[in-house]
């Protein structure tokens, strides 16, 4: 259904270390990308970042989220390593979640703010 997605970015060169690292664990990485530009995904670019001059505000109650499936509970746990080595801030160590059976997932928030998910759901 959705083709992709692009978040502004206040500093796209903070923004790309970040996500360089943070994706790596779940299979995905830079793929293209300009000078404000940067795409990453597995075969094809699906997230982008954008640089903003104006991103919109990030509101940890708005809801607003992007989350990565993950191929397994260790690449979510990976993820979070990463993410955090990585600038990012804890926002739910890696577990299972009351949101269904064997959903299991870890949240950061990256550098800009934004909230950041790893899922997968596998059980066991």
């Amino acid at each position: 259904m959705i083709d992709h997605i692009s978040l502004g970015v206040a500093d796209l060169a903070r923004a790309r270390r970040f996500y360089d690292t943070a994706l790596a664990p779940l299979g995905y990485r830079y793929l293209r990308g300009s000078e404000t530009t940067a795409g990453y995904g597995d075969d094809d670019a699906a997230f982008w970042i954008v640089a903003a001059s104006r991103p919109v505000a990030p509101d940890p109650a708005s809801g607003l989220h992007v989350c990565f499936r993950a191929p397994n509970r260790t690449a979510v746990a990976a993820f979070y390593a990463a993410a955090l080595g990585a600038g990012g801030r804890d926002n739910g160590a890696p577990g299972e979640r009351e949101y269904e059976p064997g959903y299991y997932a870890a949240f950061v928030i990256d550098p800009d703010g934004y909230r950041i998910e790893a899922y997968c759901g596998e059980t066991g």
